[in-house]
């Protein structure tokens, strides 16, 4: 079972600043006044569990506002981070649709809002739109196929290329800050060491010369891209 948020809220679906960005983007009359009657949100402090590995799913959960992490502990009790999501992202999907226990722990990675869409309403949804249950399918391929390409990469890239492209993509899917080049979330180095299977000593290292070569301006977590075509040409990828 889930943690209990902090807090209760129960703003309209339609009011949902992340609404656009969600898979429930595309409903309308009845089936979303039924998401947005059944849903039961709540406020998770930075830090906040919101669910455990290894237990059993009761709904799917939306990101209203914030930021969460998903990550797997290792036998060495070193945290793996899987996945990072944002607002309009959901969670616990593959759980949910596969009948299964959580395959990671949630974790707020600052104040947020999340949503709870119970099992029965969503498989209510899901059943009755076609548009919607497409657009479930097309983000099971698109994770899989991160998954893979993320296999690929800790196979064949060196840990500056694995670093260089997890800022490009960090700033690609939080955006940046009014700058146009600080990316719009702070990560520990830990945690950044943790996301691109490495040690944290070589993520300060590969940071700092990466600062040198004035290709990144570090100021505290906070992480700007100063020279966007460099850290291409390092992560070996095409822009």
């Amino acid at each position: 079972m889930h943690m209990k948020a902090t807090s209760r809220l129960t703003d309209d679906c339609r009011n949902c600043p992340s609404r656009q960005s969600t898979v429930f983007s595309e409903l309308h009359g009845e089936r979303l006044d039924t998401l947005s009657d059944h849903k039961q949100c709540g406020f998770y402090k930075k830090g906040q569990i919101i669910f455990h590995e290894d237990s059993f799913p009761s709904g799917l959960f939306c990101i209203r506002t914030g930021a969460v992490k998903l990550y797997k502990v290792a036998a060495n009790g070193r945290e793996q981070i899987v996945r990072l999501a944002g607002g309009g992202n959901i969670l616990g999907y593959r759980a949910l649709i596969g009948g299964e226990s959580y395959a990671s722990t949630a974790v707020a990675m600052e104040d947020s809002t999340l949503c709870l869409v119970p099992r029965d309403t969503f498989f209510q949804l899901v059943t009755t739109d076609a548009q919607l249950s497409a657009r479930i399918m097309r983000l099971l391929s698109s994770e899989l196929k991160v998954a893979e390409t993320r296999i690929v990469d800790i196979a064949h890239k060196s840990v500056k290329e694995r670093l260089a492209e997890t800022l490009l993509l960090l700033a690609e899917k939080f955006g940046t800050r009014d700058d146009g080049q600080t990316i719009d979330i702070r990560l520990t180095r830990e945690e950044l060491a943790n996301m691109i299977g490495t040690a944290t000593e070589s993520v300060i290292r590969f940071l700092s010369e990466l600062n040198k070569q004035h290709i990144l301006e570090l100021e505290g977590k906070a992480i700007k891209i100063l020279d966007r075509k460099a850290l291409l040409r390092i992560a070996g990828v095409h822009d």
